[in-house]
């Protein structure tokens, strides 16, 4: 701040300084003469002024650079420093006043941070690891890790601007390169795995505590080995793995031919146990039969005496059908030998009745007849009407009728010519 005042003062001086006049009416800026040169004597009030007006331009120019206000962000912790008198003010999220060359003002975060140091990630990087064996190996490894808000007054003023560099780095190479060297390489690829883990974060634990950070975890990812050492677990894990199947192989076949013998054993059983069954089936089955023939043979006798008893019931039976057979066709054979002998009576009346009647009819005839000769030729015409279309006869002579020559001739003449159909022959004439 001195230093600045004397800048402006000679500044300022020289801008009060006398100069030469031109004929022009410029001014020229020239040397004056070391033998003409005399002290300048400046007016206080002056000097005042201007020494005040520095002092506000400096003051507005801090101002400007250094606003007063400072704000305090989400998740972050701010910690304000009295110069004067070195006490310590906390702030969190909202707007602090930090006034400049009274206060000093600085901003903490409190969200957990990740460190993942590369120098040891790669078992040909810059700091590998190294195991019991002598090996260089690398380790991928991620450290979680926050400010502790309760300790951050306490040690602000202590801690270093970058805590990764700072803090976290030292303490964290301080114990891993202590704690992997007390395990081999493949303890450190497959079974101690978390027992390193564990171990490094209760160590790392409590040296970062004293420097008030909080230790979230520590993960160790993929471990990066060795390229002979990488080559010769490979070809061990491939001879472990050919011995493991040469191992199962046994077993599988161990176990297949116990598994034949379980299955004859099952088998032979099985046939015992079947044929077992079928004799005690045999055994149920004739006790059974003989259980029913005790009551199969009473039912065969009463069966047996019950078919005599049908026997002799149809017998019987037969008997009373034959008797009322008998008596049957002997009642049907009376009744048709009555029925016989009133039809040969209702016959014998008839015949008596129709000889009566035909006696009564001839007479009735024969009395027509003597009464009307020509009858017989009408008659006699209608009997052959349907057979007989032309008939020839001679003229009777002794006046009987034209039948009586047709029927018994006339002497010596001819008898009559008949013309009868082509088809049918000629019927014989009736007699009476």
């Amino acid at each position: 701040m001195l230093q600045k005042l004397n800048q402006i003062a000679a500044a300022i001086r020289n801008a009060f300084a006398r100069r030469p006049q031109t004929e022009a009416g410029d001014t020229e800026i020239a040397p004056a003469p070391a033998a003409a040169r005399q002290p300048i004597t400046f007016n206080p009030r002056l000097l005042a002024l201007l020494l005040g007006g520095a002092v506000i331009a400096a003051a507005g120019y801090q101002f400007v650079r250094h606003p007063p206000m400072q704000t305090v962000g989400a998740g972050e912790l701010g910690v304000r420093i009295n110069t004067l008198d070195g006490s310590l003010s906390e702030w969190r999220e909202g707007n602090v006043l930090v006034l400049p060359g009274l206060h000093a003002f600085s901003t903490f975060s409190l969200r957990d941070r990740n460190y993942r140091p590369s120098e040891i990630a790669s078992a040909d990087g810059p700091a590998p690891l190294q195991s019991s064996e002598g090996l260089s190996l690398g380790v991928d490894l991620s450290v979680r890790y926050a400010l502790d808000p309760a300790r951050i007054a306490q040690n602000a003023t202590s801690l270093p601007p970058n805590l990764e560099t700072g803090v976290v780095q030292p303490a964290l190479q301080s114990v891993i390169y202590k704690v992997f060297s007390r395990y081999t390489v493949k303890e450190i690829f497959s079974t101690k795995r978390a027992d390193i883990q564990q171990a490094v974060e209760a160590e790392l634990k409590s040296r970062l505590a004293t420097d008030g950070i909080l230790l979230r975890s520590v993960l160790i990812g993929k471990v990066d080995l060795p390229r002979e050492y990488k080559r010769s677990m490979e070809d061990m894990l491939a001879e472990e793995m050919a011995t493991q199947k040469l191992q199962y192989t046994l077993e599988l076949k161990a176990k297949r031919v116990r598994e034949t013998e379980l299955e004859a054993e099952a088998d032979r059983v099985r046939r015992e146990t079947a044929a077992a069954a079928q004799a005690n089936e045999q055994v149920i089955a004739a006790k059974a039969q003989e259980e029913a023939m005790k009551h199969v043979l009473p039912f065969k006798q009463r069966q047996i005496e019950q078919r005599q008893l049908e026997a002799e019931a149809e017998k019987v039976a037969r008997i009373k059908n034959a008797e009322a057979a008998a008596a049957a066709r002997r009642i049907e054979a009376q009744g048709e030998a009555e029925a016989r002998q009133k039809l040969a009576d209702a016959e014998v009346y008839r015949a008596e009745r129709m000889a009566k009647v035909s006696t009564d009819q001839m007479e009735r005839e024969g009395a027509a007849l003597m009464r009307h000769p020509l009858l017989v030729e009408r008659t006699l015409a209608e009997k052959l009407s349907d057979k007989i279309q032309v008939i020839v006869a001679p003229p009777s002579t002794d006046g009987r009728i034209i039948s009586a020559a047709l029927l018994h001739g006339n002497g010596g003449m001819p008898a009559a010519r008949t013309s009868l159909p082509a088809a049918e022959p000629a019927d014989a004439p009736e007699e009476r």
